[in-house]
């Protein structure tokens, strides 16, 4: 595995990350617990260190689940990644979306990041996580309803209180970040990012190369859109979001399936996975720290955790990125 500061930090996170949304069953059509566990335990056992997760994510199932499945392990050797700034549990702030939890009951999120909020939610992670501090805090998505530096007072009291060792947003734009940084030190911005999915790169990467801030790339599976198996009339369980995505539409699968056909045969060569292509791909990307990657076995974690091997050229990257540009 390879290892990357965030920011100018002194934590070290692998370049692969457990991106731990699916493992919390919702909006994928519910998991299978001892599944997850296992997905993150061998991930570890391949060097994945850094384990990414959320309160929202199956409304603490997630959480839970990354704790259970770090527990027994030497904590300073795994990095917990997760957030806060989502709430199903109360109608205040920005409204979101309505949803439904694991058990099909209906729920309402807001983004709501309240000084008060924020000190509760950490509280309840560290519950859930079985631990005493989280390596990263982010926010999950900005509050238009909360000013920024009241929402980072509240943090900087966690740091202080060594709940919290290192700062971070996610879904901000560079103006919030510029706003966030007058109150606290940012460390990372999580944003989505995959080779179907760019925009970012117009400002916020730029920024954050120029600021010495890391990017943690999202979904750069494009939520398994990239890794092939995807094709027109592919049928998604019950209470999986994708099926109503615009890039899971018949229209975008297909054109997202001939870029891959373009640099199948480069994996292929490699002997390795389009996920894996594209996993390694991504994490070349100038300002691209990390990649998070998703799974819900250990079959898929391990192949994820494999990517790391997967060694380029600066030709094959160039080759690739202007399949991607074409796209």
């Amino acid at each position: 595995m390879e290892y990357r500061k965030l920011g100018n930090s002194d934590l070290n996170v692998s370049a692969i990350t457990f991106g731990a949304w699916a493992a919390g069953g919702w909006m994928w059509g519910s998991t299978d617990r001892n599944d997850a566990i296992a997905a993150i335990q061998a991930a570890y056992d391949l060097g994945v260190t850094s384990i990414d997760t959320a309160p929202i994510y199956g409304q603490g199932t997630s959480e839970e689940i990354v704790g259970e499945a770090i527990r027994g392990l030497p904590r300073d050797k795994v990095q917990i990644l997760t957030k806060f700034g989502m709430r199903w549990d109360l109608d205040k702030g920005d409204f979101g979306f309505h949803s439904k939890n694991n058990n099909g009951d209906p729920i309402e999120i807001y983004k709501y990041a309240g000084k008060e909020s924020v000190i509760y939610e950490c509280e309840q992670s560290l519950k859930r996580l079985g631990t005493d501090y989280i390596d990263l805090y982010q926010i999950h998505w900005p509050d238009i309803t909360t000013a920024i530096d009241e929402t980072f007072e509240a943090v900087t009291r966690l740091v202080e209180q060594g709940k919290v060792l290192h700062v971070g947003v996610c879904n901000y734009n560079v103006s919030q970040m510029e706003e966030a940084e007058k109150t606290i030190s940012i460390v990372s911005n999580q944003i989505p990012f995959s080779m179907v999915n760019r925009s970012v790169e117009d400002e916020t990467v730029p920024y954050c190369i120029h600021h010495q801030k890391s990017v943690l790339a999202y979904s750069p599976l494009e939520r398994g859109l990239l890794t092939g198996k995807i094709h027109a009339g592919y049928t998604f369980q019950d209470g999986d979001h994708r099926a109503s995505l615009p890039h899971f539409q018949p229209d975008f699968i297909e054109k997202a399936n001939i870029l891959l056909e373009r640099i199948k045969p480069l994996a292929d060569d490699k002997n390795a996975t389009l996920s894996q292509l594209v996993l390694r791909w991504t994490i070349e990307r100038p300002g691209i720290t990390v990649a998070l990657a998703g799974a819900r076995n250990a079959e898929q974690a391990i192949l994820n955790a494999k990517a790391i091997d997967l060694k380029l050229t600066a030709d094959e990257i160039e080759f690739v990125s202007a399949v991607v540009d074409a796209f």
